[in-house]
């Protein structure tokens, strides 16, 4: 039962840290890979897919909330959906390859549902982008406790 509540918690860390809430996720991983008692690949998965879910979500989100971002409450700031357009206007699709960044990814993901990207190409790039970034920790992790 507690390896289901662990892998749990790490996949809400990791949706939660994708999304437009203010969490990170690499403190829990590395936590679990240095205890010794969980596969790295499988938490490699579970982090992976729990923060591909998250972008998946901003993408909803930007599809649908556009029409309130002169709102308050909207979750990306003005400054930061207006640079994060600017890039992905000029580099398109492929600057989904930088969604695993700190805060500038997540309005990236925002950005990417309000200007219509189709979701399996999105869920692809962002996929690849989010396991890269965890297969780097997994692996520096794993060299410092060598």
């Amino acid at each position: 039962m507690i390896d289901i509540s662990t892998y749990l918690g790490l996949f809400f860390a990791a949706l939660g840290a994708a999304s437009v809430l203010p969490m990170q996720s690499e403190p829990v991983l590395v936590g679990l890979i240095l205890t010794g008692k969980f596969p790295w690949l499988a938490l490699l998965v579970v982090a992976s897919v729990g923060n591909t879910l998250g972008s998946i979500l901003n993408w909803f989100l930007g599809r649908g909330i556009e029409q309130f971002r002169d709102r308050r409450w909207f979750p990306v700031s003005e400054k930061a959906l207006e640079r994060s357009s600017r890039w992905y206007r000029q580099y398109g699709k492929w600057s989904l390859l930088l969604s695993w960044m700190p805060l500038f990814g997540d309005a990236l993901t925002v950005v990417a549902g309000v200007l219509r990207e189709p979701l399996l190409t999105f869920t692809i790039l962002v996929f690849i982008a989010k396991t890269g970034r965890y297969l780097v920790l997994v692996f520096a992790t794993l060299k410092l406790m060598a």
